[in-house]
């Protein structure tokens, strides 16, 4: 007996130890190396494995990561779900295998082992599996006082490791206990004081918390107003004098056309003229000696008055050959180089001219997007280039139908004006905010996965 007293009291030492370690061991994969390797201070041992249920071999005494690939985890994989189905705590050998298990354990393991089983609380002595276990394996027989120590040594690491494994993520054990202790509950406990009734409480009123229905929808700032500059008359475009986005004042030219044939037209309009009116006075000096001549005179002095019409017209074309600008404003329109050269005829918009301080919001809402709006919704718009400072404006005109935009897809063409003047120009992209009536907070989450159920469903 006083022999036996120091090796008791080496491995007590032992054991807290390893005990105060596995406290302080900061993440699984470091207390399953602690398992599988620093219980060499507690009972010596050859090889030793830890083992889980849900993903089996987990770690290997001297390996950092087992290949669970290789012919031995394998082989170790299938001897662990099978002790799994015997009882507790136990010695083991291969006489205790099956037989095709049993003859391949000459070859990996030594010839005693030991299963030191872990289960949670509620599962210890239910009759019910393990959920892993720590397997030790060495040349000599084990003794009681070993299997004791290995005993406790189990319950104090799977205590540790369930600590760490539950600070991995989120459990739902804070809130609605755990199983087993909702059936230890008091019995006069009311219902809806439970924390599982509390929680769902909570819950459906974060779910009907008004929140207003907000849609996004692809924007851009547009002019409001814009004086759209279209063809004057039928020629070609010879050159244009701004260029895009550039800001011009009134009557500064734009463009201008091919002023070559109006020139020739006006030429033969002033000699056609110039021949009716010599025509006319050979007429009337005629007309003198003459008495028939005086009856042509009429009909010469209506081509004169014909011709002298043409002659005006080309006149004015030439005047209307170069195009001013209505007001102050930006120039709007795509690559003038497209234009020159171009044949246009009268009434094709060729550009736009944009005020400075007159800008609206434009904005395309799709379909699914479609929410009823009030008659002055606000509308915010968030610009590529400056999406912390939005542009804010009220809901001025939403399309009654549809159109087809250049991707494809229809939506509803929207117009804010905005709430003040703003110092971006026009023409900037961005993503338009659209907001509706208040609704539930399940509502605003649910919607459009609703919607898509309902048409995945014919409902």
């Amino acid at each position: 007996m006083t022999e036996a007293l120091p090796s008791l009291r080496s491995g007590l030492a032992a054991l807290l130890g390893l005990v105060r370690k596995a406290r302080e061991a900061c993440s699984t994969a470091e207390l399953g190396f602690l398992a599988v390797n620093d219980t060499r201070d507690l009972v010596s041992y050859r090889q030793s494995a830890l083992w889980f249920a849900g993903r089996g071999v987990d770690k290997l005494s001297g390996l950092v990561q087992p290949d669970l690939n290789v012919p031995y985890t394998q082989w170790l994989e299938q001897v662990c779900r099978t002790l799994a189905t015997g009882g507790g705590l136990r010695q083991v050998e291969a006489r205790d295998l099956p037989a095709s298990l049993a003859a391949s354990w000459d070859d990996w393991l030594p010839a005693y082992a030991v299963w030191v089983p872990f289960a949670d609380a509620a599962a210890t002595g239910s009759g019910e599996r393990p959920q892993g276990a720590l397997l030790f394996a060495r040349d000599l027989p084990w003794t009681a006082h070993e299997l004791g120590l290995l005993g406790e040594w189990a319950a104090a690491w799977r205590h540790a490791w369930r600590s760490l494994d539950a600070a991995r993520g989120w459990r739902p054990w804070p809130v609605f206990g755990r199983p087993h202790a909702r059936s230890e509950a008091p019995a006069s406990r009311p219902w809806w004081r439970s924390r599982a009734a509390l929680f769902l409480a909570l819950v459906l009123a974060v779910a009907a918390c008004p929140v207003p229905l907000t849609v996004l929808a692809p924007g851009e700032l547009v002019p409001a107003r814009p004086a759209v500059v279209r063809a004057p008359l039928e020629g070609v475009i010879d050159a244009f004098h701004v260029q895009p986005n550039e800001r011009v004042t009134k009557g500064q030219p734009l463009f201008s056309f091919d002023e070559v044939l109006l020139r020739s037209r006006r030429e033969v309009a002033a000699q056609a003229l110039a021949t009716a009116e010599t025509e006319y006075r050979q007429a009337e000096q005629q007309a003198l000696g003459d008495a028939r001549f005086k009856g042509q005179l009429a009909l010469i002095m209506g081509r004169i008055e014909e011709k002298r019409a043409e002659v005006a017209l080309v006149e004015e074309q030439l005047t209307r050959a170069r195009v001013l600008a209505p007001h102050d404003g930006i120039a709007l329109l795509d690559d003038p180089s497209e234009w020159i050269g171009q044949p246009v005829t009268v009434g094709v918009r060729i550009m736009r001219i944009a005020s400075l301080d007159d800008a609206e919001i434009e904005a395309w809402v799709p379909l699914a997007d479609a929410i009823p709006l009030a008659s002055d919704a606000r509308i915010s718009l968030y610009l590529n280039a400056s999406p912390l400072a939005p542009v804010d404006g009220r809901l001025r005109y939403l399309a009654h139908d549809a159109q087809q935009r250049p991707d494809g897809n229809y939506a509803y063409r929207l117009r804010a004006k905005l709430d003040a003047p703003t110092t971006h120009r026009v023409g900037l992209k961005g993503t338009a905010k659209l907001r509706g009536r208040r609704v539930p907070l399940i509502y605003w989450v649910l919607r459009r996965p609703l919607a898509s159920l309902r048409a995945a469903l014919f409902w």
